[in-house]
């Protein structure tokens, strides 16, 4: 079965508390893992600004919000991310595979940081890659939201496996 996967765009703003806030207040403690990493990618996703000082906002609700996935477990070392390319509308992409090294077809949730040439982060997005099956990897896209000025790099800053 091919894996499923999407992208979210993390940039902050104005409307960086309220927006987040309100996504927040809506979570239950019922939900699943997967219930979780798909609010964690909207809520990540609904923010949308230049401002650097939001971007670091920004990334710690999507920190918060990976570490309301229960279940999850740590699997950066199982992640890795391709080249960077920009693309014709000019945002910064990379591949990201998932290796599942787990006895059993899980998902995967990964927050991928584009940081510039001095090491300041300019974006982030979470990437979620569904059901991959035992011992396989999948690949997906975190594509930048924004153009990025200058050499940047992309690096995993997170990955949960659920």
């Amino acid at each position: 079965m091919a894996a499923r996967h999407r992208t979210r765009r993390a940039t902050g703003g104005a409307a960086l508390a309220p927006a987040l806030s309100a996504v927040l207040a809506g979570c239950s403690g019922d939900e699943s893992p997967a219930d979780t990493a798909r609010k964690a990618e909207s809520a990540v996703g609904s923010i949308a600004s230049e401002a650097s000082e939001a971007v670091g906002s920004a990334t710690a609700e999507a920190g918060q919000r990976l570490d309301a996935i229960r279940g999850g477990t740590d699997v950066k070392d199982d992640v890795r991310t391709g080249p960077l390319v920009t693309g014709s509308d000019g945002r910064a992409r990379t591949e990201v595979t998932v290796r599942n090294t787990d006895d059993a077809s899980r998902s995967f949730a990964v927050q991928v940081d584009f940081r510039d040439a001095g090491g300041r982060l300019v974006d982030t997005v979470i990437v979620t890659v569904d059901h991959v099956q035992t011992g396989h990897s999948a690949t997906a896209t975190a594509r930048g939201t924004r153009d990025l000025p200058g050499e940047v790099r992309a690096e995993v800053a997170r990955a949960l496996r659920y």
